[in-house]
């Protein structure tokens, strides 16, 4: 099959680098993440040639020819790209095979967005296929963040001293809405919600049940997003969901095992990720909250759960902070992913909670609180440093850094405490 054009059409991902590298290493990638983030255009940059087994051409044909041999789907110019391969899951270890039997001769890009339940590969693919994560494109990727400020260089010790783009409101509250949809950056600002309310429809009507053929319902999937939109990036144990959910008597009371059923489909879509609290090793032991946060992976989807436009948000600043928070969430785990950081959240049984706390493959670790205003930033950093001198205190090491992030700052600098101010337009990898 031809492939599509790569003019001057794509915007650079963060994660290109990474994928030329594990082709190198591995000889092949898988890409997952949720549909329409741009895997498939990102692979198609990267590859020489393409098998799409979501083609429709011959009632899928395709799809048809790889289940009977796969060879029809590894065959041609390499790098060569084999979109949506979960279709038919034999196709990973025929990759594992051809490139053991090759050396690397022959090398592949898999995506995915979806992770599949039946006709699991035999293989691990460990040394022969490399999982990367993509999500919605960053305001840095999109590019309404400048990046001048790198997180990269903020572990290195650098310090901030920047301009940021400056934001209304009004825009910030319309990027939350838009997303990070890469289809979505050239459509009329009045038609920004359509991609994200089709989304959530299509995952209630059909997504879910074609993941893995099991029947589930679709007004408890319905209750079930719109409690992790009004619980968005907040720790929310499954007890906590059914009792939202469950709020209307005249409702049928629903089991934990379905709830997790439900949550393990919408992250094997690539819909939902956890965001896991951070527990450092102290000597001295702390009652540290155990639940996940769960994290859309897009803020743009809790938004059209919820009904926000960016008019709403601005009239309900409490559901606007946490919608901000999630896009910076979103922004934060592209950046930390680029440099093999892992992002947490902190919150004990004394209360004390931060919202991101980042810790690079080093042991180093920095924490951020995330704010909509700088009328709030005393408070904030009043609150890393709080938590700072409790993990020291604990027998925890020094954090590189402290900083707030906030939506409608103009300028990054280091405060007279030595907590950073980061506007999120400036922030990038």
């Amino acid at each position: 099959m031809k492939v599509m054009s790569k003019e001057n059409t794509y915007l650079p991902r963060l994660i290109d680098t990474r994928i030329k590298e594990g082709i190198e290493d591995f000889g092949a990638v898988c890409i997952q993440g949720p549909k329409y983030c741009g895997k498939t255009w990102t692979g198609l940059h990267l590859a020489k040639s393409e098998y799409s087994l979501m083609d429709p051409v011959g009632n899928f044909q395709n799809r048809e020819k790889a289940q009977l041999s796969p060879d029809f789907a590894l065959d041609g110019k390499y790098p060569r790209l084999i979109d949506e391969w979960q279709e038919v899951p034999t196709i990973w270890d025929a990759v594992r095979n051809r490139i053991d039997r090759t050396g690397k001769a022959e090398t592949f890009i898999l995506t995915g967005s979806a992770t599949p339940k039946d006709g699991i590969p035999r293989h691990s693919g460990i040394g022969r296929i490399e999982k990367i994560r993509m999500r919605p494109m960053t305001l840095e990727e999109s590019k309404e963040s400048s990046g001048a400020i790198s997180l990269r260089g903020l572990f290195a010790g650098e310090q901030p001293s920047s301009h940021a783009p400056i934001s209304g409101i009004d825009e910030l509250g319309s990027l939350i809405v838009r997303g990070g949809w890469p289809g979505s950056l050239k459509v009329p600002a009045s038609r920004w919600s359509r991609l994200p309310h089709s989304y959530v429809n299509d995952l209630k009507e059909s997504d879910l049940f074609l993941l893995d053929g099991k029947k589930r319902d679709k007004e408890k999937v319905s209750r079930l997003l719109h409690s992790l939109a009004r619980n968005v990036e907040q720790a929310t144990s499954s007890k906590t969901l059914i009792r939202d959910m469950t709020a209307d008597v005249s409702r049928k009371p629903l089991s934990r095992a379905a709830v997790d059923d439900y949550l393990d489909a919408l992250k094997s879509l690539f819909i939902l990720e956890e965001i896991q609290p951070w527990a450092p090793n102290l000597r001295s032991p702390l009652r540290i909250n155990k639940r996940p946060k769960y994290h859309f992976v897009d803020p743009s989807l809790p938004a059209a759960i919820l009904g926000a436009t960016s008019e709403m948000l601005i009239d309900d600043l409490e559901t606007f902070g946490f919608l901000f928070e999630s896009l910076c969430m979103r922004d934060l785990l592209v950046y930390s992913q680029v440099m093999d950081a892992a992002v947490f959240y902190y919150r004990d049984k004394n209360g004390l909670e931060v919202d991101a706390v980042i810790q690079a493959s080093n042991g180093s670790w920095a924490a951020l609180e995330i704010k909509l205003g700088h009328s709030q930033a005393d408070k904030a950093a009043a609150n890393l440093l709080e938590f700072r001198n409790k993990m020291v205190e604990a027998g925890a090491k020094e954090p590189v850094f402290l900083g707030v992030i906030e939506g409608l700052g103009d300028f990054a600098f280091v405060r007279e405490d030595g907590v950073y101010i980061l506007p999120i337009r400036a922030l990038g990898a």
